[in-house]
């Protein structure tokens, strides 16, 4: 049986938060279709490299992030017949949420890379409007069952840094005290790391995070917000 024509790509949902506002990464195609159109960094498989190496290397050449593979969760995957004007192309797609990534550097086939906040985002080449909006309410919803918000706080961090990971993603104000309760009442979220001293006001008692990866119970968001 002769196999089908198909190409395989990748793509990347990458955030951060940056002055208290969640980013997405994105670059300028430099190339058609599409040059000069923001996107996801992602490119094609090649075909001596897995699909997982292959995300390493185009974001990295992309944007110049050099992650390792603890930063990536694969996301889902992208197969509608129209969705790239090349011919069919499955894209796969990657979530990474990090903490303090820096600023990016354009290369390969990108003509720019930038973070860019969430709620001024521009339309994105392809179906990457829908990839990210996947990608976003995926990174949600792990804040509410599982202890990854500690990955946007480069430790030790205090209770209202890391309060400030959900009201950047969520987009709402959460009551501090109320967190709090919530936070050190889930065994293993987070534990201790001494006081940090110095400015106005009391000393804040700083956390790292700790052994657990799920919630229990879990912090969730109110169902009447989107």
């Amino acid at each position: 049986m002769k196999l089908p024509q198909m190409a395989v790509a990748v793509d990347l949902v990458v955030l951060t938060i940056i002055d208290g506002t969640l980013n997405l990464a994105l670059v300028d195609r430099g190339i058609p279709p599409f040059k000069g159109s923001p996107a996801l960094p992602g490119g094609f498989v090649l075909d001596d490299e897995s699909v997982f190496d292959a995300a390493l290397r185009e974001l990295k050449e992309e944007t110049g992030l050099d992650l390792n593979a603890s930063h990536l969760e694969q996301l889902a995957t992208f197969g509608d017949v129209d969705r790239d004007p090349r011919g069919r192309v499955v894209s796969v797609a990657y979530l990474v949420l990090a903490a303090e990534l820096g600023a990016l550097q354009a290369g390969s086939d990108a003509s720019g890379a930038r973070w860019h906040p969430i709620d001024q985002l521009p339309p994105l080449a392809f179906d990457h409007d829908t990839i990210t909006a996947i990608g976003l309410e995926r990174a949600k919803a792990k804040l509410e069952y599982t202890t990854i918000a500690t990955r946007f706080c480069p430790p030790p961090f205090t209770m209202a840094e890391l309060r400030s990971v959900y009201e950047a993603a969520w987009g709402i104000p959460l009551d501090a005290r109320n967190f709090s309760r919530k936070v050190l009442g889930s065994p293993g979220f987070v534990v201790e790391d001494g006081i940090r001293a110095g400015g106005r006001g009391r000393p804040a008692t700083l956390y790292r995070a700790g052994d657990a990866l799920s919630l229990h119970p879990p912090i969730m968001r109110d169902p009447d917000l989107p």
